[in-house]
């Protein structure tokens, strides 16, 4: 498909329009007659959000029509405005405003539903990364031609796709607000470049326990990231899974990088890396309260 779907789902409507097709029903299509889009990359809807809008559409009606296609047996997919029909089904109306656009394949289904949500309802981010894949993934569009397509730069795709490599912790927690223990597409794009997922994990919690902002995170990547001088450089040890395990359990507790090193007489040290004195400050307090 070549055309370009950045200007948001009016110009879906205008770049579609023929005599056959060009279709405005005003208030005319049952609401028993609209299925859910199959492809609609939103999974989740606010409830505060949903109820402002029911509030509104019961109060002025539904003044933006929803956009559709025909399929079968009389029946009418959603190209955009789910929030839209789901406020009407909560209200019990028996019909609402439509236009009717013909588009044949899921794929331009797919696009339609991305475009819509990002552009005027907004996605998080994880399910714009997951709508990207879908598209990249199981439809063989590149990151270029998503680009071109939604609007955005190629850097930008590219980086919410980076998304889908976070653990599985990281990525749920970009549903929700900072309130909710939630973190910033700006905290999880930092955390990625530690590559490691026990690293990820690490940070994260100190991001969600002390509420870092994505500059403080930033610095704290660099910091862990760093190479330990040639003075410092720790000789490779064997692979030892209980303290592997131990080392995991103790960061996760602290919030820092721990190293736990022993002998073969069983003797050893554990080391606890901190940043700053108030990071100081509050590993000892944890230590302290345990």
């Amino acid at each position: 498909m070549s055309k370009r779907l950045g200007k948001g789902i009016e110009a879906l409507i205008s770049s579609y329009s023929t005599e056959e097709n060009d279709r405005y029903i005003d208030g005319a299509i049952p609401l028993k007659n609209i299925v859910a889009n199959k492809n609609q990359p939103r999974k989740e809807f606010d409830s505060s959000a949903m109820e402002d809008l029911i509030n509104s559409i019961r109060e002025n009606g539904i003044l933006q029509p929803i956009t559709v296609r025909p399929i079968n047996k009389g029946k009418y997919e959603i190209i955009a405005g789910e929030r839209r029909y789901r406020a009407a089904t909560a209200l019990k109306l028996e019909s609402m405003p439509a236009y009717i656009l013909s588009v044949d394949t899921d794929v331009e289904m797919m696009e339609f539903a991305i475009i819509e949500n990002v552009q005027r309802e907004g996605l998080n981010p994880v399910e714009e990364a997951e709508g990207y894949a879908i598209l990249s993934g199981k439809h063989g569009l590149s990151q270029e031609e998503i680009s071109k397509k939604v609007g955005k730069s190629r850097p930008e795709i590219a980086n919410t796709l980076r998304l889908m490599k976070l653990p599985p912790a990281i990525r749920n927690s970009l549903k929700l607000s900072r309130d909710e223990g939630g973190i910033s597409k700006g905290h999880a794009r930092a955390l990625l470049a530690l590559r490691e997922s026990t690293k990820m994990n690490t940070l994260f919690q100190k991001i969600v326990n002390e509420g870092l902002s994505v500059r403080q995170t930033e610095t704290l990547v660099k910091k862990y990231s760093e190479k330990p001088t040639l003075s410092t450089k720790i000789k490779p040890k064997k692979y030892n899974p209980q303290l592997v395990q131990a080392e995991s359990n103790l960061m996760s507790h602290l919030g820092t990088k721990v190293i736990i090193q022993k002998n073969t007489k069983g003797k050893g040290r554990i080391n606890i890396e901190f940043y700053s004195e108030d990071d100081l400050e509050r590993i000892i307090h944890i230590i302290s309260e345990s």
